[in-house]
């Protein structure tokens, strides 16, 4: 039910490590990190709700925690663990939702106030992998529906999901921030 793990050093990573360190109220002391922030959302993930917790972690909160539920028990266990739920479109209460064409994951880019133009690019595949009828907005989408569809069928867990397809969305980010697109 929880996604706790960590991931391997990478730019994203060090870069927000360096930001809280930043804060120390006295230089050369180690500081504390803030308590990680909690996230809620469907159980089951496939291509949203993979690449949410990838934004999160990578650019948000290095150390957030994410807990997987049964759709109905979503807004519940979200105000027990005190949890931000998102992606839940059945409930119009969540503000972290698809809006319109768009997804969650673009949701949060709004939200979060993240101007990264790669990952401006990046939410438009993920749009169309995770959309029903937005298959032809980036060529790249129907790969990453396939790939998130294959790791559901090989019946490995949410947190197992998490951490076996965040290589996957690192490696995506790079291709994205190293080609131009038009």
């Amino acid at each position: 039910m929880k996604a706790s793990f960590g991931f391997g050093e990478n730019a994203c990573w060090t870069r927000l490590d360096h930001a809280f360190r930043a804060h120390s109220s006295t230089p050369g002391e180690p500081q504390s990190l803030p308590p990680p922030t909690r996230w809620i959302t469907r159980s089951d993930v496939k291509v949203d709700r993979v690449a949410c917790p990838w934004l999160i972690r990578r650019f948000i909160d290095p150390t957030a925690e994410f807990f997987f539920v049964p759709e109905g028990e979503l807004l519940a266990m979200a105000r027990k663990l005190q949890a931000t739920p998102f992606d839940a479109n059945r409930f119009p209460d969540v503000q972290l939702n698809h809006r319109a064409e768009r997804c969650t994951f673009e949701a949060i880019l709004e939200d979060y106030k993240i101007n990264d133009l790669a990952l401006q690019r990046l939410a438009l595949i993920i749009r169309g992998a995770d959309v029903r009828g937005q298959e032809q907005i980036a060529p790249e989408s129907p790969g990453l529906r396939a790939i998130a569809y294959g790791f559901a069928l090989t019946g490995i867990t949410d947190e197992e999901r998490l951490a076996q397809q965040f290589p996957i969305y690192d490696a995506l980010y790079e291709y994205v921030r190293k080609h131009r697109f038009h």
